[in-house]
């Protein structure tokens, strides 16, 4: 646990009462501060009193007498569409809202560190796609190097739940739009953007919203190195923001797709080969085509920035390239759970939305997809150019029939359910195709979250499999 020293002393609320606010109640009362909890749930707030906390009802009038600060968990609107009523309330009183986020940046630091010979560091990753397989591979490239490290924030444990830091370890922190957007300190050493694309439009009010969410990451955060993916004009402008010119290396723009040659450093996989450039030359080349958890051109992406923010730590490109031929990916990202007769199956869950699904489908070259659940707007018209590898849909879920007419040529069935997907699938599948669950839409029709989806096709398919066995 991290204490929360500088609130010792003050009435601190929290609100929102599940992982990450829990974990922060617990380190505000390390620290020396009172918190006072309130959560909507009945049942959040049980826990919260089994555990000694004192309850705050955040929404009466009055609440905040007393109160220094507000914590708010991730998943609550502080803004758009509307703020929730305790924050409405806490804006009209003047109190400052925060997040546990801002609360880490706040408490990292000891006075510990002074004994240390190598000073701790914080990398942070954000973005639209990769984020968490960027920021699983950061981790465990430092752990093949056995340089201490912790990972956290949106992936692993809530940010004040870890251990406090040892000498030269290094945290690697995923952060959504979510937790950038309220933190009032940002201030990481290594600050990691690997795209954007639409998401989350209705809590930030819009793509702008969205980006200005992530860009504080970086125009507040101020951190001494930016990793930037260009492959958007988002991330060009922000590579531009933080350059003082192209030979500013404290910028390493990546790219998977285009050459990156007249920077002082870029990082960029170009059909398969990742390639570093350092002020005008080719330093060092990783053929990424034989790595089995990092199939496909998004993934060379998250690769690439991976590659970047741990050469900023000095690690070597040799040993880097060991680590990511032994990284076995995430659950449902692109994860194998199984082959059989030349027929790979693959569980990418987490492809909730088109431009996920999208790299998804150019992962592989022959491909039985299946797709469907709680569609999204705009449907999946976008994908079809992205079909040609696609030999057949399966579809599933609420929005299947609705998928079916905006497939074109490529050929479907309608299956409802998982269990019939996959049996279709994999009875008609060829050796060298790829069963492949990209969803393009959300869970919660049939399945509470895209683990629980991504785990009920990984059962399956590995029933299938054990039944099949010589």
């Amino acid at each position: 646990m991290i204490p929360v020293t500088s609130c010792a002393g003050q009435k601190i609320a929290v609100l929102g009462l599940g992982r990450s606010g829990l974990a922060t109640a617990r380190a505000l009362r390390a620290g020396g501060a009172e918190p006072l909890l309130w959560d909507d749930s009945h049942d959040a707030r049980d826990k919260a009193e089994a555990e000694g906390f004192t309850l705050l009802d955040l929404t009466r009038n009055g609440a905040y007498e007393g109160v220094a600060s507000l914590i708010v968990s991730p998943g609550i609107p502080h803004l758009y569409p509307d703020p929730k009523p305790a924050i409405a309330r806490a804006y009209e009183a003047g109190i400052p809202v925060d997040n546990d986020i801002g609360l880490f940046f706040r408490s990292f630091a000891t006075t510990d560190w002074d004994g240390f010979d190598t000073t701790p560091r914080v990398i942070a990753v954000t973005g639209s796609n990769g984020k968490s397989t960027t920021t699983a591979l950061i981790h465990h490239i430092l752990e093949v190097a056995g340089r201490p490290t912790q990972m956290a924030g949106n992936i692993g444990r809530g940010v004040l739940d870890i251990d406090p830091a040892r000498d030269g370890e290094v945290v690697v922190l995923e952060l959504s739009s979510y937790q950038t957007d309220l933190a009032r300190a940002l201030t990481p050493d290594i600050a990691v953007f690997t795209n954007l694309s639409p998401d989350h439009l209705d809590r930030h009010a819009g793509m702008g919203g969205y980006f200005a969410a992530k860009r504080r990451l970086f125009a507040e955060g101020g951190p001494d190195r930016a990793v930037i993916g260009v492959d958007e004009a988002e991330g060009r402008y922000l590579a531009n923001q933080m350059a003082q010119g192209p030979q500013d290396d404290r910028v390493i723009r990546i790219s998977s797709g285009q050459k990156l040659e007249g920077f002082a450093w870029g990082v960029f996989a170009r059909k398969g080969f990742l390639s570093e450039w350092r002020r005008g030359r080719q330093v060092a080349s990783i053929d990424l085509r034989s790595i089995p958890g990092l199939p496909g051109a998004h993934n060379h992406q998250n690769a690439c920035a991976a590659y970047a923010a741990t050469r900023s730590l000095g690690l070597a490109p040799k040993l880097i390239e060991q680590a990511f031929h032994s990284f076995a990916g995430l659950p449902h990202r692109s994860q194998t759970v199984g082959e059989r007769n030349g027929v790979r199956f693959v569980n990418d869950s987490k492809a909730t939305n088109v431009d996920s699904a999208a790299k998804a489908l150019q992962a592989f070259p022959r491909i039985r997809w299946i797709a469907g659940g709680l569609g999204k707007d705009g449907g999946i018209k976008p994908l079809v150019p992205h079909l040609g590898s696609v030999v057949k849909a399966y579809l599933i879920g609420h929005s299947a029939r609705d998928f079916a007419l905006e497939l074109g040529a490529t050929p479907y069935e309608i299956c409802d359910t998982m269990d019939r997907a996959v049996t279709a699938a994999a009875a008609e599948a060829e050796p060298g195709e790829t069963v492949l669950l990209a969803p393009a839409a959300a869970s919660f029709d049939q399945y509470p979250n895209f683990e629980k989806r991504g785990e009920d096709f990984t059962t399956r398919v590995q029933t299938l499999l054990a039944a099949t066995a010589p």
